[in-house]
């Protein structure tokens, strides 16, 4: 397979990205912390190659990524308060909330009940997500890779095993996404990331008073 760069500024780039999914191909396309590798949440085949492309355990399950706040109940079938309290002041931003997954999401997005959601804020991905739809995806390197933040990194790592690289220049971030667990009444904060753990406890302790 031939993989192509092609800049975000490019007439067409866009088209071509959303006829690439269309077609069940995984592509890859910057977001507001690291390139992301993405394909439809409703091709089961390309989820599945999203594993196969990263050499990825099948055990660890891949995020979604949502374009709106209107998309939120189409991969959940509901939000805690503490959960829509963050999305709602954290959205569009570099934090992934775990909430409870619908049970016709594909099984090999996760193996458990839960699924991790973020609202990307880059102005590109959002375009490209409430084109498609809720999408599944994972950072845009091979498992045990370094992330990338640019289109050239992406290539040295995922060259022949895609046909697209959305080219968006470096990614604002640079680091991947602060993950809390909000399944169960207490929080838990699953990976530190781009948002503070701090930055997160003070704004909920301040939301319940």
């Amino acid at each position: 397979m031939q993989t192509e760069i092609i800049s975000i500024e490019e007439e067409g780039v866009f088209q071509r990205a959303c006829d690439e999914l269309t077609a069940g191909h995984p592509i890859a396309f910057p977001t507001d912390t690291v390139y992301g590798l993405g394909t439809r949440l409703d091709e089961v085949e390309a989820i599945e190659a999203l594993y196969q492309i990263k050499r990825r355990d099948s055990a660890k399950a891949i995020p979604v990524l949502i374009g709106d706040f209107a998309q939120m109940n189409l991969v959940s079938p509901g939000w805690s308060p503490e959960a829509e309290a963050l999305a709602l002041h954290f959205w569009p931003g570099a934090l992934t909330l775990v909430v409870s997954r619908h049970s016709y999401l594909p099984a090999a997005l996760s193996a458990l009940p839960t699924i991790g959601v973020r609202m990307p804020n880059h102005p590109f991905a959002l375009r490209l997500l409430n084109a498609i739809g809720p999408m599944a995806v994972t950072s845009a390197n091979l498992s045990g890779g370094s992330n990338t933040t640019t289109a050239e990194e992406v290539f040295e790592q995922l060259d022949g095993l895609i046909p697209l690289i959305c080219d968006g220049g470096t990614c604002p971030g640079g680091v991947p996404s602060t993950v809390v667990d909000c399944s169960s009444p207490e929080l838990h904060i699953l990976r530190e990331g781009a948002v503070p753990s701090t930055s997160i406890l003070e704004y909920l302790n301040r939301s319940t008073k």
